[in-house]
C-alpha cells in the first residue's frame, strides 16, 4: 500500500506547554494537493504549521512526510532536515537586504537540487514584483512584502510548502488575480501546500480539501463543496456564516414543515424520523424569488454583491432569512417591501441538526 504524502495521526498541537488543538488526524493523499485550514484567530492554525515545520515538538501522535517519521513523542527531525518551507503572515524579510537579495535566499537554499522546476524570473513575473526588487523592506507596502516572502518560499522548492495567511495584506482588487496565479503555479509544479487562512472564499478556491478548526478540534475535513453544502455541525454553520438555522418538523421521508414557510421538500442528507423537531439550514441560494407567490416576507436589508443581491427577509415569527437574487432581476426591492418566495419550496439537499 502506497504511503500518503503527509499523514498526521492523533496529534495534540501545543505551544509554550499549552495545547491549542487536540487529537488532530488528517492526511494529504498525493503530491501537489493543496489543503486549506480555516478557523478564528488564535485557535491554533499557526501552531499546526509551526509543528509540521519542526519548530514545535509533540508529545502525542505522529507526523509522517513521504513515509518518513518527522515527529512523535520519541523522534523529532529538526526543521533544517525536513525540506519544508514556512512563510509567516508577518513580514519575515531581512531589513538590511534588498527585496531581490531576500528572495534569492530561497534560490540559494535549493542550489544543490538537480531538477529546478522554478526560477527567479518565473516567480517575479508570477507575483508581479519586478518593480520593487531594488528596494528595501521598509520602502515597500505590507502586501508587497508578503508577496516577496512568498516568492522566497516558492524558490526553495520544498517537499511541503506551509503558508500562513499568505494574501492577508494584498489589496482586494489584486487578491483574486494572485490567487489564480498562485494556484496555477502550485498545481503546475506539484508543490504540496498547506494554507492557513481566515477567508473561506479563498480556502474554497485554493484547497482540494478544507479543514475547519473550532474549539480546539478539527471539526470537519472534506472537499470545499461538502464543507459548504454539508456542514457537519452547528458550530461549522455558525463559523462559515453562510446561512441560518430555522426550526422545522419532519413530516415525511423527503419533507419537513416550518411555521413561516410551510412545506419544504427535498433529499435529507441525514436520516431524521418522522415527527422529529430539527433545525433546518437555509443558505442564501436555497429559496427562489417569485413576485407572484402568495408567500410574502418583509425586506429588512439588501446587500449588493455585484452579480447578485442578498436580501434579508423577516418572517412572521421574527426569523431573518437570506435570499440571493441575480442583479438582472427586473425589480429591485426596497426596505419594507414585500418579497415573494416561490412555492412549493424544494431544496437540492436538506441539512438538519
Amino acid at each position: 500500500m502506497k504511503n500518503k504524502f503527509l499523514e498526521i495521526k492523533n496529534v495534540d498541537f501545543s505551544i509554550g506547554g499549552k495545547v491549542k488543538v487536540k487529537n488532530v488526524s488528517f492526511s494529504i493523499e498525493k503530491e501537489g494537493d493543496i489543503i486549506c485550514l480555516l478557523g478564528p484567530s488564535g485557535i491554533g492554525k499557526t501552531t499546526i504549521l509551526r509543528t509540521i515545520a519542526g519548530l514545535e515538538k509533540i508529545d502525542k501522535g505522529s507526523i509522517e512526510l513521504n513515509g518518513k517519521l518527522m515527529s512523535s513523542n520519541k523522534r523529532h527531525v529538526e526543521p533544517e532536515h525536513r525540506n519544508i518551507s514556512l512563510a509567516f503572515q508577518e513580514n519575515s524579510l531581512f531589513p538590511h537586504y534588498s527585496v531581490k537579495k531576500n528572495i534569492l535566499l530561497g534560490e540559494e537554499k535549493n542550489k544543490n537540487k538537480v531538477n529546478k522546476k522554478l526560477h527567479f524570473k518565473d516567480i517575479i513575473k508570477l507575483l508581479d514584483i519586478s518593480k520593487i526588487l531594488e528596494k528595501y523592506p521598509h520602502e515597500i507596502s505590507a502586501g508587497e512584502a508578503q508577496r516577496a516572502s512568498l516568492a522566497r518560499s516558492l524558490l526553495t522548492q520544498p517537499d511541503l510548502l506551509l503558508l500562513d495567511e499568505p494574501l492577508s495584506n494584498v489589496d482586494q482588487s489584486f487578491k483574486e488575480e494572485i490567487q489564480v496565479r498562485l494556484k496555477k503555479i502550485l498545481s503546475k509544479l506539484k508543490i504540496t501546500t498547506i494554507i492557513v487562512t481566515h477567508d473561506s472564499y479563498e480556502a474554497f478556491y485554493l484547497g482540494s480539501k478544507c479543514g475547519i478548526i473550532l474549539k480546539q478540534k478539527l471539526k470537519q475535513f472534506d472537499d470545499p463543496y461538502k464543507v459548504y453544502h454539508f456542514p457537519n455541525s452547528i458550530e461549522v454553520v455558525n463559523f462559515l456564516n453562510r446561512g441560518i438555522l430555522i426550526p422545522a418538523k419532519v413530516t415525511g421521508e423527503n419533507s419537513l414543515e416550518n411555521d413561516d414557510l410551510g412545506l419544504i421538500e427535498g433529499k435529507f442528507i441525514k436520516y431524521h424520523p418522522k415527527g422529529s423537531n430539527v433545525q433546518l439550514l437555509l443558505q442564501p441560494e436555497d429559496l427562489e424569488h417569485d413576485d407572484n407567490s402568495n408567500l410574502k416576507l418583509e425586506v429588512v436589508d439588501r446587500k449588493f454583491r455585484g452579480t447578485n443581491f442578498i436580501y434579508t427577509l423577516k418572517t412572521l415569527s421574527e426569523k431573518l432569512i437570506p435570499v440571493l437574487v441575480n442583479t438582472h432581476h427586473h425589480e429591485i426591492h426596497e426596505i419594507k417591501d414585500k418579497f415573494g418566495i416561490k412555492r412549493p419550496i424544494r431544496l437540492e439537499h436538506i441539512v438538519c441538526f
